[in-house]
């Protein structure tokens, strides 16, 4: 057992630790259309296929705040 903690052990971390770097250095690598971000396009066209707060669970409209939080602007707070 000591053997396998003295030797195997640490071999294995070391082992993990440069194959996570190799995967992240690959990055470097890519075509730059790859390794940039996602376009914000994107995400803001799949907001709008998203269900309103109050299908969400059959919860209703006076837990709405809970789901979509609160909004900037105190006034706007309809507490029923």
């Amino acid at each position: 057992m000591t053997f396998f903690r003295q030797y195997i052990a640490p071999l294995f971390i070391f082992l993990i630790f440069f194959v996570a770097l190799a995967a992240v250095s690959v990055r470097i690598f890519l075509p730059s259309d790859m390794a940039a971000p996602a376009p914000m396009s994107d995400v803001s066209s799949q907001k709008a296929t998203m269900p309103s707060a109050e299908s969400l669970a059959g919860l209703p409209p006076a837990l709405s705040a809970l789901v979509k939080g609160l909004p900037d602007d105190p006034a706007l707070l309809q507490l029923q």
